[in-house]
């Protein structure tokens, strides 16, 4: 099979990114557009300006399905990614373009599990060498057969073999929905993560992909940007927000720019806090909301 226009097809790589157009992409960006790609040399090669441009909308994981839209002969997609909501943009999902060696048809299909480990490496053998590097939480993998030694085989997009990782790094997807204070323990440990505008991976993300990313674990699709988050969760008075609950933030007059995770029950009106992937700081961490950014905050949410 061959990737084509109006056909699903699936990343084959451990994080692709989605970019507003291929014309956008800059110098920096070399080590995140190959089949080899390397998203901790291009997060760690970029200033603190370049971290947060508006060419990046998104970022894709390891077997996550697209579909596509547009082939160009330079090797580009444009694609719309169906497993990350977006009803402003696109009823269908996230729309952008990826290079098009990030993909591959669909293939095996099957029970997923999904990786629990932050991070991890697939290999070629039980304990053999790294094939593929750089996998997150909250990918999805299909099992090749039953666990060996400590060590699980699953299918992989464009691999003709099974690649192996540790069998504690994969967890069943849930068959309940889980509990906010389960999604706010994944994204507790993405403490310190590198803010980067379009950001969804352990490597680099922004605040929206940590609640996104924090969820998708569980096998809850919510929608990708923070004003769509914001619809499709359930409003609560200010001050019955509990921890894994969520705080989304406003300007006067303007659309929901900010959202963050609750982490502790409040006592009362300025005294709130949340884990957050802060534009400003440039990372991810968790503290208590200062003056100005209460003065933005325009409701809590519960998923």
């Amino acid at each position: 099979m061959e990737l084509r226009p109006g056909r699903e097809a699936i990343v084959r790589v451990a994080v692709a990114t989605l970019w507003s157009s291929p014309e956008a992409v800059r110098p920096v960006d070399g080590p995140a557009l190959s089949a080899g790609v390397d998203i901790p040399t291009w997060v760690s090669g970029m200033d603190t300006d370049q971290q947060v441009g508006d060419c990046v909308l998104s970022q894709l994981l390891l077997g996550e399905r697209v579909l596509v839209d547009e082939l160009r002969p330079d090797g580009w997609a444009r694609v719309v990614a169906v497993e990350q909501p977006a009803a402003k943009l696109d009823p269908r999902g996230y729309p952008g373009w990826l290079p098009t060696d990030q993909l591959t048809p669909v293939g095996p299909s099957g029970d997923p599990l999904v990786v629990d480990a932050t991070v991890t490496a697939l290999r070629t053998a039980p304990d053999g060498p790294v094939a593929l590097p750089g996998v997150v939480v909250g990918t999805r993998l299909v099992p090749a057969g039953a666990a060996r030694d400590g060590w699980r085989p699953v299918h992989v997009p464009a691999q003709a073999t099974p690649l192996w990782l540790p069998d504690g790094h994969l967890v069943p997807v849930p068959a309940a929905p889980p509990s906010a204070v389960d999604a706010l323990a994944v994204a507790q440990r993405l403490l310190d993560t590198v803010y980067i505008w379009g950001g969804l991976s352990a490597y680099g993300i922004d605040c929206s992909g940590l609640v996104h990313l924090a969820w998708r674990r569980f096998g809850v699709l919510l929608p990708r940007d923070a004003d769509d988050q914001a619809v499709a969760t359930t409003p609560l008075p200010l001050g019955a927000e509990r921890p894994g609950d969520l705080y989304f933030f406003a300007r006067p007059g303007r659309k929901i720019h900010h959202i963050g995770i609750v982490t502790a029950v409040a006592d009362g009106p300025t005294d709130r806090r949340m884990l957050h992937a802060c534009y400003r700081r440039r990372r991810v961490l968790e503290e208590a909301l200062p003056d100005d950014r209460l003065a933005t905050l325009v409701g809590a949410h519960r998923v």
